[in-house]
């Protein structure tokens, strides 16, 4: 949900195509094929008209029309109006009384990761009462809150985290997912909140995407199904339970496109024909609307170059009346901005096409006054003012809203008990096993006898954080260890569980050593989490430039150790070596919270009984070559190396040799004249961003504030440049020294750079007189380090204003550090009261001459 910022490639890409409107037209097995100019407008004759079976009552819109004719213009648009936690407070909500709020990825109440059921309670019962109280803004109208609980509750410690989408489609199983969305939904509940930014309907086309695991499948037809199962379970089903107590409203999202942009880039331009949009990406809105699906969020891609937010066509014409939906449709995180003409803080365009709610996170007090004006100058029509208002109290009456029950008195809120409820783990371990698709199995290695000696090794065998993915706790889903999962459990941990109760010996060793030569080695390997844009990728190969989890691969299988490989992935990637190296390869996806599903499948009974049969499926292709990175079932010439609805089982015969092609199609190029991202909306390059004073010099950054631990004497908190959290913004107190410091897990050689002329470039921006001293660092491990004082660079700023400053590569070198053993490339420290902010880090060739402080 949340914006980040596009770099300039990709920035160019899109440019070159939707200039002129002219457009590239979608190929689904070539999306660099020129066709014809398409139009951004719908043909609304050729879409289909859909009946929901919730149908309007007219007592209800009686009511509605009553408390419609009796507000004033200010009192609607603050109906429309929806800001973020960070951004508002109580007297706010007294003052303005908006009609909705909602929290972003990590986002807390209090700012809190670790807050209590009770606190998430709390706010939500603050706001509420605030927003019924009418001595200010003259309003009872109730407020809701919005969250994204996309695989469970996933902001909150504690919560099941279930597998992502991508694992869940695997499993194939409409009535598990609906169970899912019934329990996701209690415990929504539970923190008082009403609303859930869930299910996303995207079918994927790209897996270059980086919300390709948001997705169920590249088919449209379990995507269609599954919309229809989670509505159902958030919302109950329309002539039985719905809107009862423990229901939620849903949100079936983002539309329309989104999992079909050219080249994959997220927020980027879909260049489908219409019939294909219709027959392929809205196929869950279909269902979803069947089954009364209350509220449809906006997409931030462009349909040949228009932006959804503003297309009036899609949303109004399509959506709203075709379609037949009549709840409302909410935008994304300032996806209004992105409309042509518009700005965060000011955007008819949006609103004229469609969109009821604004989600404008930050800057909602402008958009309101500008709304409201406009709305005055008659540039927005009154009467779409009063269609978005009519449809937001619709939503609400349906939801019980107006019921006068404010959130701590509701079914289900702050039952601590149902946080991390057995019932819910157990529904969850059951997704995984269901999930996991085996690829490979050699001589039948599958199943495995628990009385073995096992070695457990890789970087995901005993990772919580990293085999649940983004969307969880933060919104990145880094900075997370697993003492943050309390009650769930590692890959490891369900391995050791196994082995031990059979009297088998189990060891860790995340490199792969070990005492005593093992009977087999599972190795649990993947992607680390990202989210949304920052998980976009050039290209499908694993680990390109780094073989790290290949060479563990190839050290076991030559010790003469069975090697069973457990891949931790959000979408299909090009692993042919891994494949040759592994006797059996499991596709695990990312599977949340209980891990210990993974191991119900993998290993037999004390008796050498299977437990667990694999059930997985592929929901996506899955590539032979890396140039395959558009790979769809029903495309021409359609070569995967596992097609679509693969899966083996124990029962079957695995005929895959060790001798898949290696080779890429698509040449690495190490080119050290090109520019280094180091940070740019968050760590790049496999880096982790940390804080650190004496108290602890290694504290992961996951939230939006965090303070190092046993002292104030640095926080950091996300702050906005171009686009939403893409710097930070760092505070010492200037208690004692302190640093915050990008760090890979093992060192990097970019001794190279210090022949190409290289500078280590900041975006920076100075929010108040710099004390000194103010360094950068470059780290190479303990006791190894070239430091460089730029205080008086940054005296030279003027504050409260964005800068680049930079320093040439070879005065950190003649300063220490060691560039063929790298482990911090970028780290500012102080020892005295400073706050400034960074946005992106950069390692740029050929630039040390014009640096700001230049070694040459």
């Amino acid at each position: 949900m949340k914006k980040y910022k596009l770099n300039s490639v990709y920035l160019a890409l899109i440019a070159s195509l939707t200039v002129s409107g002219c457009q590239h037209t979608e190929s689904t097995n070539d999306s660099d094929k020129v066709g014809a100019v398409v139009s951004s407008q719908a043909n609304i004759d050729i879409w289909p008209a859909v009946s929901s079976k919730i149908k309007q009552d007219d007592v209800q819109e009686a009511r509605i029309n009553q408390i419609i004719a009796s507000m004033t213009l200010e009192q609607k648009v603050a109906q429309m109006i929806q800001p973020e936690i960070r951004a508002f407070d109580i007297a706010d909500m007294r003052k303005y009384g908006f009609g909705s709020y909602l929290n972003g990825g990590g986002a807390f109440p209090n700012n809190d990761k670790y807050a209590s059921m009770q606190d998430w309670v709390d706010l939500a019962d603050e706001l509420y009462n605030a927003s019924i109280d009418a001595s200010q803004d003259g309003s009872t109208i109730p407020t809701m809150w919005g969250t994204d609980a996309v695989h469970g509750h996933n902001n909150v410690i504690g919560a099941t985290i279930y597998p992502h989408n991508i694992g869940l489609g695997a499993m194939n199983n409409p009535d598990l997912m609906e169970k899912i969305g019934d329990a996701t939904a209690k415990i929504v509940r539970v923190t008082g909140i009403d609303w859930v930014f869930a299910p996303t309907v995207a079918v994927v086309r790209d897996d270059r995407w980086g919300r390709t695991y948001e997705g169920y499948s590249e088919d449209p037809k379990i995507v269609k199904e599954y919309a229809r199962a989670m509505v159902n379970g958030m919302q109950g089903h329309a002539d039985s339970n719905f809107m009862a107590d423990g229901k939620v409203i849903a949100t079936a999202k983002h539309f329309l496109g989104d999992g079909g942009t050219d080249l994959g880039i997220d927020q980027g331009n879909n260049l489908a024909s219409e019939q294909e949009l219709i027959d392929i990406h809205a196929q869950g809105y279909i269902s979803a609307i069947e089954e009364g699906v209350q509220t449809i969020m906006a997409s931030f891609n462009s349909w040949h170059g228009e932006k959804m937010h503003g297309n009036h066509s899609m949303l109004t014409k399509v959506l709203k009346e075709k379609m037949g939906f009549d709840g409302l449709i909410v935008g994304d995180w300032d996806g209004h901005g992105q409309v042509t003409g518009c700005s965060n803080a000011s955007c008819a365009q949006a609103i004229n096409a469609g969109v009821d709610i604004i989600m404008v996170p930050n800057e909602w007090k402008a958009m309101y006054h500008n709304t409201v004006n406009q709305v005055k100058s008659g540039e927005i029509p009154l009467s779409r003012i009063d269609d978005a208002v009519r449809r937001i109290l619709r939503v609400k009456m349906r939801a019980g809203l107006f019921d006068g029950v404010s959130p701590n008195n509701r079914a289900f809120a702050g039952e601590q008990a149902l946080l991390g409820a057995k019932q819910h783990r157990d529904l969850a371990r059951q997704a995984v096993r269901e999930s996991l698709v085996l690829l490979k199995n050699k001589n039948n290695v599958l199943p495995l006898n628990p009385k073995q000696k096992v070695l457990v090794a890789g970087s995901g065998a005993d990772n919580i954080g990293k085999q649940s993915g983004g969307w969880t706790i933060s919104w990145q889903g880094t900075g997370n260890v697993n003492a943050d999962f309390p009650g769930g459990t590692s890959i490891y941990d369900g391995i050791k569980q196994s082995v031990e109760q059979a009297g088998g010996q189990v060891e860790l060793n995340e490199q792969g050593q070990f005492e005593q030569k093992p009977d087999v080695a599972i190795v649990v390997f993947g992607e680390n989490p990202y989210a949304e844009g920052v998980g976009d990728i050039k290209g499908i190969e694993y680990q390109r430039g780094n073989k790290r989890d290949i060479k563990l691969l190839q050290k076991l299988k030559s010790q003469g150790i069975p090697v069973v490989s457990v891949f931790i992935s959000g979408r299909p990637l090009w692993v042919n070596a891994e494949l040759n190296a592994s006797d059996a390869f499991v596709a695990a996806w990312l599977p949340g919270s209980e891990g210990v599903g993974v191991s119900d499948v993998l290993f037999t009974d004390k008796q050498g009984k299977i437990k667990f049969d694999f059930k997985g499926k592929l929901s996506y292709s899955w590539p032979k070559s890396d140039a395959q990175v558009v790979l769809n079932l029903g495309d021409k010439n359609y070569d995967p190396l596992f097609p679509y609805g693969y899966g083996l089982t124990y029962q079957d015969k695995d005929t895959l040799a060790d001798n898949l092609n290696e080779v890429a199609e698509i040449p690495l190029e190490k080119d050290f004249n090109q520019a280094v991202t180091l940070f740019e909306s968050q760590p790049q390059a496999d880096l982790g961003l940390y804080l650190g004073d004496k108290n602890l010099w290694a504290v992961p950054v996951a939230t939006s504030v965090v303070t190092t631990q046993g002292s104030d004497n640095l926080h950091l908190k996300t702050t906005d440049k171009n686009v939403q959290e893409d710097a930070r913004l760092l505070t010492w107190q200037g208690n004692s020294l302190a640093k915050a410091y990008l760090a890979w897990s093992e060192p990097h050689d970019l001794s190279a750079y210090l022949d190409t002329q290289t500078s280590l470039e900041l975006q920076i921006r100075v929010d108040q007189t710099v004390q000194a001293p103010v360094h950068l660092s470059v780290s190479c491990g303990e006791g190894c380090q070239g430091q460089v004082d730029i205080t008086s660079l940054l005296q030279q700023q003027t504050v409260k204003q964005w800068a680049d400053i930079s320093v040439d590569l070879s005065c950190f070198a003649k300063q220490g550090a060691d560039f063929s053993n790298t482990v911090a490339p970028f780290e500012i420290s102080s020892s005295k009261a400073n706050q400034l902010a960074f946005a992106r880090v950069r390692l740029v060739p050929q630039s040390a001459a014009q640096a700001g402080i230049k070694c040459q």
